[in-house]
């Protein structure tokens, strides 16, 4: 190398980054035509690192401070030739720095609701969503699994890997937290903690922390949803299927009754009619039972219907049948309820 190529040269005397914007996880030192002189500064700011990384390989890595670039702070530059030598580059590392702050509110959720086994409804189909908060560990794992060699990467470029790592350990943390569904909801605090549990090891194979991670809300799909509620409501009567029967059928009347008025045709109107007056002499006698109390007992006759026709049986088993359907009833209280209309039509 001539004399005149080695004086215009550039020379860094001080390597540094100021973070100018969130969410960049790594960004090399420019080092296009300059080179590092001997005794260069090199500055690493709180919640920084910076890897020198020479020909391909990681050199050093530096934690918050600021380091005079000698063979005594770089250990490795002394196997490097030609260090002493006036025409040839005193160091041509590359030197990459590393943000190490919190990335905080990265979110993930369940894009379609996911199956697993519960103890109380077998298996059960869910949604979940929630938030976490990640860092920079091990930079030079993170450089070397992750990041590599570009200019820059991001927290964006990374989402996708992370949210993709949270949704295949959900399943796994349900099962170890040992909570089922409806504990689930209410202890979101749990699951959040057995989720995380899951996922730190995930996250150290690429050089991260997780930091922090919360879970929002835990909810069944809409249909599943309305089951549910059905199986609270029983559980709020003490499963009193009478008592059941008789809620289910004032919520039924309004529906079959605004069926009926929206115009549904000749044949749907008469459908509505009839099986609303079935459901209004079934919702009669379960409220006569209830108030008679005691009193039906010493005279069932007086309390029982008179003239049930077939059809209005036939409508009110339908019902039952949905209901066992469902999972509302047993197949023993459906075979009960079915043997006491059937005696009706005798």
């Amino acid at each position: 190398m001539a004399l005149m190529d080695f004086i215009k040269k550039q020379f860094i005397d001080v390597i540094q980054w100021t973070e100018d914007s969130d969410g960049t996880l790594a960004w090399r030192f420019p080092m296009a035509g300059m080179e590092i002189q001997n005794g260069g500064t090199l500055v690493v700011r709180e919640s920084q690192m910076a890897v020198f990384v020479n020909e391909g390989k990681v050199a050093d890595v530096f934690g918050p401070g600021t380091y005079k670039l000698t063979t005594q702070t770089l250990p490795v530059l002394t196997y490097l030739k030609n260090w002493d030598k006036l025409f040839e580059s005193p160091f041509k590392s590359d030197v990459y720095f590393f943000s190490t702050r919190q990335q905080i509110d990265q979110k993930w959720g369940t894009p379609q609701p996911i199956t697993i086994r519960d103890k109380d409804f077998g298996a059960v189909r869910l949604r979940a969503f929630g938030n976490y908060a990640f860092r920079i560990a091990d930079p030079k794992l993170f450089h070397t699994e992750i990041s590599g060699t570009r200019e820059s990467y991001t927290v964006a470029e990374l989402d996708g890997q992370l949210r993709g790592l949270v949704l295949q350990n959900i399943s796994n943390a349900i099962a170890s937290s040992g909570l089922p569904f409806l504990d689930l909801a209410a202890n979101q605090i749990a699951f959040a903690n057995a989720l995380a549990q899951e996922l730190q090891p995930a996250f150290a194979k690429i050089g991260l922390q997780l930091e922090a991670m919360t879970v929002q809300n835990v909810s069944l799909p809409e249909e599943l949803q309305k089951i549910l509620d059905q199986k609270i409501g029983m559980g709020m009567v003490g499963n009193d299927m009478g008592k059941f029967m008789q809620y289910q059928t004032a919520q039924a009347i309004p529906k079959f009754a605004e069926g009926a008025g929206n115009g549904g045709g000749v044949a749907g109107d008469a459908m509505g009619l009839g099986a609303g007056v079935a459901l209004g002499q079934v919702l009669a006698q379960n409220l006569q039972q209830g108030l008679q109390g005691g009193a039906a007992q010493a005279a069932p006759a007086a309390a029982a219907p008179v003239g049930v026709r077939p059809d209005e049986v036939m409508a009110t088993l339908e019902k039952l049948a949905d209901l066992k359907a469902k999972g509302i009833l047993t197949q023993e209280e459906f075979d009960t309820k079915k043997a006491e209309l059937l005696k009706k039509l005798v």
